[in-house]
Order: structure tokens, then sequence, then C-alpha cells
């Protein structure tokens, strides 16, 4: 699941991707859905360190298959949709923000689930 169109041209050919047009609450809200529907977090919904007010791109990588309600996955997506909730955002979409920044967020969001995920694409996961 992501918002950041730099993951979604890397993966959206080589796994399964839903894009989200909106910010990053609308991605871990998207996340939150499907948590609820019995998939599980594979990355931290927060990853990295930036800030979630101060970044527009969020990725987050769930299983394919649905199974039981993972309450672990679900204490996680509601704890940090409660963090993004305590701060207003710098920027929505990073459509607002400079050119150089949004470019910047996106790099950053992109490298913290190809780290997390290209080893498993390359092993055929």
């Amino acid at each position: 699941m992501t918002n950041n169109e730099k993951v979604r041209d890397q993966y959206g050919s080589l796994c399964t991707l839903q894009f989200v047009d909106g910010g990053h609450v609308d991605v871990l809200t998207h996340v939150r859905d499907l948590v609820h529907s019995g998939h599980k977090l594979l990355t931290h919904p927060l990853a990295g360190s930036v800030k979630p007010n101060e970044t527009p791109f969020r990725s987050v990588a769930l299983t394919e298959e649905a199974g039981p309600l993972d309450l672990e996955s679900l204490d996680l997506i509601e704890a940090a949709l409660g963090v993004c909730r305590q701060f207003k955002p710098r920027f929505h979409r990073g459509d607002d923000a400079p050119a150089d920044m949004r470019e910047d967020f996106a790099e950053i969001d992109f490298r913290l689930i190809h780290g997390a995920i290209a080893p498993h694409l390359q092993k055929g996961e």
C-alpha cells in the first residue's frame, strides 16, 4: 500500500500493490481496513525517523493473503493513526511541497520500503 509514485513505478508489476491517491493518513487508513479484514503488517506503519507530519508519503507492506485478525498488526496500525492525528500535516499529498523536498521525501519512503521488500522479491516470495 503506497501513495508514492516511485514505489508504484518500481514495484507495481512485481507484486500486488495498491496505490492510494491521497496523503499518508489516507494510506494508513486503507492499511487499517486491510488489517481489519485479516491482513498482517509486514513493515511498521511509521518506519523511518521522519516525523509523520513532515512527509506526505507512506508505504506499508502487508501479507497478500488474509487470515484471522492479527491483534499485533491492529495495535500497531491504530497506534500509528493515533500518532498521525496528533499532528497537523505539513503537506497533504506533496503537491504543496517544494519540488526538491517532495523528491527527497519520496526517495526516503522508497528506500525504506525497498529495503524491506526487495530481498523477498529476489527470493521469489
